[in-house]
């Protein structure tokens, strides 16, 4: 069996990690840690459009059995979410999480020994949901994770609102990128989460995580060890553009891209403010999104099947 370890811990012996940290730290000081750039002083008490401070917030954390087959594999993903968001979308299947404010205040210490007993409970990996306005507080409590022998791949699961600027410094720390591909044109996304850049952002945040890691791979059990895992969440009437984000997926990114064409949306948080997204959505709607992908040259789909529930 080939020796596999994950990419933070050669970054941490080159020592290479404090600097990352350091860089971080410096950044909440005026926060541009996000394209939303609020510039705020997250050290002194400020918060931005994010509401977050200098430390973590978590509000819930555990082995998770719902996520996509190659990160659940037999024992689940240990999934830490974070409260509060950058993406406001008013349809959010979180929406007491990301709009509510669910959850605590924690130590960056405690952020650590999370990732720990998550991995003592022998979940294949650490999947941070909803990080990208807390990417600072990861890389902090990334060293004494480590000295205490944490050795799972981080998954870093994103809305896809991410600064290229914060994901070069993630270069060498996260293993899997799994950002989710929202929306295609920057009308529905003014609309829907109030980024009109939302699209224009996500293609370069796409193309830099796809640089760092590749496409996803696989070990022999078939669990994800490293690469890009995309997520799109089909909407009612077309409103995603799920054809155009498939065809940028195969055509800029790789056709090898593994994707969930996500078909379980249904009306959350403000969604009925909207009259496409009061409703669920159809099975042919959903059924029409992955003819979408094949067509665009996708083969590497999700198939949703829970490849592990026999083992």
């Amino acid at each position: 069996m080939e020796q596999w370890e994950p990419l933070y811990l050669e970054t941490h012996r080159r020592g290479l990690l404090k600097g990352k940290i350091q860089a971080a730290y410096d950044i909440l000081n005026c926060c541009t840690l996000c394209p939303h750039n609020c510039q705020v002083n997250r050290h002194q008490g400020e918060r931005g459009l994010c509401r977050t401070g200098d430390q973590p917030i978590v509000s819930s954390y555990g082995p998770h059995f719902g996520e996509e087959d190659p990160l659940v594999g037999q024992r689940g993903s240990g999934t830490i979410f974070f409260t509060h968001c950058n993406l406001y979308c008013i349809f959010c299947q979180n929406y007491e999480i990301s709009h509510g404010g669910e959850g605590e205040e924690i130590a960056v210490s405690d952020l650590g020994a999370i990732m720990l007993h998550l991995q003592r409970q022998g979940c294949h990996n650490i999947n941070f949901v909803t990080p990208s306005h807390q990417a600072a507080q990861i890389l902090e409590a990334l060293p004494p994770a480590i000295e205490g022998g944490l050795t799972a791949p981080l998954v870093y699961n994103t809305g896809g609102y991410d600064a290229v600027e914060t994901l070069r410094l993630l270069d060498g720390v996260v293993d899997i990128y799994m950002p989710d591909f929202k929306f295609w044109d920057p009308a529905v996304a003014a609309q829907l989460c109030q980024a009109e850049d939302y699209p224009e952002i996500a293609r370069q945040a796409f193309k830099e995580m796809h640089r760092q890691v590749g496409d996803l791979v696989v070990d022999e059990m078939g669990v994800a060890r490293r690469g890009l895992l995309v997520r799109h969440l089909v909407l009612p009437d077309g409103l995603a553009g799920t054809k155009e984000v498939m065809e940028f997926l195969a055509r800029e990114i790789s056709p090898d891209t593994y994707v969930n064409v996500m078909g379980q949306y249904r009306p959350c948080g403000r969604a009925g403010e909207h009259p496409s997204l009061g409703k669920f959505l159809t099975g042919l709607e959903h059924v029409e999104a992955q003819r979408l992908a094949r067509e665009a040259g996708l083969t590497r789909l999700d198939r949703r099947d829970k490849l592990f529930r026999w083992l």
